[in-house]
């Protein structure tokens, strides 16, 4: 039998075939040392074989194959560094949720994540939320960051999903796509899904006063479908956001507007760092391109912790 994973608890996997029936499945322990160094072999949106299986009394559904997926979003894992952690796969699109406080979205952790979907070929639109709450200078604060990105080509849309705002502006951009909603804990991923589709009810929670932090309120990945032709994943809040198997010359290629001007460069193999006749590091002195995503690229080559606030008016 044939389906798509619509939940993983990391044990068990909830299985929908086309037919629509939904099965718990198991997961084969061959997976685990196919050399796949994933936390998790199998992805919420991964299309799999499973086979049921009597043990006992009982029927038990085993997974026993991962058909070759479109993409997927991956990451370093937070407590194993030297694995991974797919966060979704076969996506259409991503969603990546953006606060300017409550909590911060810091420029590093959006450019991490772009840069990761510019690598698996994944279209990103970039939602501000809680332009509801935002003070006038905080408005200034993002009407910057909106244009910086839209300038780049990425597709930006302000939302206040507590009230509604935009919602069905996100709503047509998701139908008969599978997207994918991510971002920090807090930012507002289950009340945006709740907006969207008020029958699911998702849990959510308020911020922490003391840490400004927002409070895991999904604790698996898992895909709903939705009453508008659409299927979204809403997924586990992301603190950190550390990027995979990326060679230090390939990583610029991930950034639109680095990429635009590569070859302009005296050196193929330039890295844009104090290399002589730089296009990038020339475009950066012209303001060209943004100071905020050229130390972004540099952390992501150097090795820098991700963790830190980035000055987006230097």
């Amino acid at each position: 039998m044939q389906g798509t994973v619509y939940k993983s608890t990391g044990s068990w996997y909830t299985v929908k075939t086309e037919e629509g029936s939904f099965y718990e499945c198991r997961i084969k322990g061959k997976f685990r040392i196919k050399g796949i160094k994933s936390t998790n072999p199998v992805a919420v949106g991964d299309i799999v074989t499973f086979d049921l299986k009597e043990i006992g009394d009982e029927k038990v559904a085993v997974i026993t194959d991962i058909t070759e997926r479109k993409n997927y979003i991956i990451r370093k894992s937070v407590n194993l560094s030297k694995q991974t952690h797919i966060i979704a796969a076969n996506l259409d699109q991503v969603f990546l949720l953006v606060t300017l406080n409550n909590p911060p979205t810091f420029t590093s952790f959006i450019d991490r994540f772009l840069v990761t979907a510019e690598a698996y070929d994944i279209p990103v639109v970039l939602l501000f939320n809680k332009m509801d709450v935002y003070n006038d200078q905080e408005m200034a604060e993002i009407d910057y960051l909106v244009q910086l990105y839209k300038d780049i080509g990425y597709h930006c849309i302000d939302i206040a999903a507590k009230e509604g705002v935009n919602v069905e502006m996100v709503k047509e951009l998701m139908v008969d796509k599978t997207s994918m909603f991510a971002g920090h804990s807090g930012v507002g991923k289950s009340t945006l899904v709740n907006a969207l589709e008020p029958g699911l009810k998702l849990k959510t929670a308020e911020i922490s006063e003391q840490h400004l932090q927002g409070q895991h309120t999904t604790t698996f990945a898992e895909m709903y479908d939705l009453s508008f032709e659409a299927r979204i994943i809403d997924t586990p809040g992301i603190k950190g956001f550390g990027i995979v198997d990326m060679e230090k010359d390939e990583v610029g290629d991930y950034f639109p507007e680095f990429f635009k001007l590569k070859s302009e460069c005296k050196f193929n193999n330039c890295l844009h760092l104090d290399e002589p006749k730089c296009a990038i590091k020339n475009a950066l002195e012209n303001d060209n391109i943004s100071w905020s995503r050229y130390r972004s690229y540099v952390q992501m080559i150097t090795g820098e912790d991700e963790n830190y606030r980035v000055d987006i008016y230097k």
